[in-house]
């Protein structure tokens, strides 16, 4: 089994998410490329304040997805909050005829998706673990 590995200082490690946000009501807002765009850069920005990278991020019109990967560090739901926050506050600001379409300017659903993701299967992994037993007994 090979893993594409990041290393910290006492650690190796392989951590990719994806993480799905909805607008709040299922509006839909996501209807213009320019807002698309912007979501997008302003994302891109905030993750590398947090040393997260993007690896893709893609809308529908209520909704987007990201798949990212990130430290053990990460401080998960202060980055998520980041997010949140200040893509709403940007499309708001940028495109006024959004906030028309929201109820009391609230952008995103408060609920969010999140998953771990990896390079292989869980069931792949199941029986990477389960060999190590037999690999073990072959050794005594």
């Amino acid at each position: 089994m090979v893993y594409d590995l990041d290393k910290g200082a006492h650690s190796v490690y392989s951590l990719y998410y994806h993480f799905i946000q909805v607008v709040k009501y299922r509006k839909k807002v996501f209807v213009n490329d320019a807002i698309v765009d912007l979501l997008k850069t302003k994302t891109r920005e905030i993750a590398e304040t947090f040393n997260v990278d993007v690896l893709e991020i893609e809308c529908d019109k209520d909704h987007f997805h990201m798949l990212f990967k990130a430290s053990p560090r990460l401080n998960i739901p202060q980055f998520i909050n980041a997010v949140k926050t200040i893509t709403s506050r940007e499309i708001q600001r940028n495109f006024p005829k959004v906030k028309k379409e929201l109820w009391e300017g609230k952008f995103w659903s408060p609920s969010y998706f999140l998953a771990t993701s990896g390079q292989v299967t869980l069931d792949v992994l199941k029986k990477y673990v389960d060999s190590q037993e037999i690999k073990r007994n072959e050794d005594l």
